[in-house]
């Protein structure tokens, strides 16, 4: 089988621990690198869930609490109350 090189750049501190890392666990960095790639290959995606971090206030949690609120809002359950402004110091 006739091999390549593959090079990407990556923040020299985090190469510095994955470096560690992977003596740590008796690989060296090419050896990982080929782990990665033939697990893409083998499941035909990337072997882990890659997310974006949400605001929080649009977690279900929140969104949940904010539908139920508006429905007791609506059926009179809710208390008006005066706005209070607050001067920045």
């Amino acid at each position: 089988m006739a091999l390549t090189t593959l090079t990407a750049r990556v923040d020299q501190k985090d190469k510095v621990k994955f470096d560690e890392f992977c003596s740590d666990v008796g690989l060296n960095t090419s050896i990982a690198i080929n782990l990665f790639v033939k697990a893409v290959l083998r499941e035909k995606r990337i072997p882990f869930d890659i997310a974006q971090s949400q605001d929080p206030f649009y977690s279900e949690s929140n969104l949940n609490y904010i539908k139920k609120s508006v429905k007791e809002v609506k059926e009179g359950k809710g208390k008006s109350h005066e706005l209070i402004e607050v001067k920045d110091e």
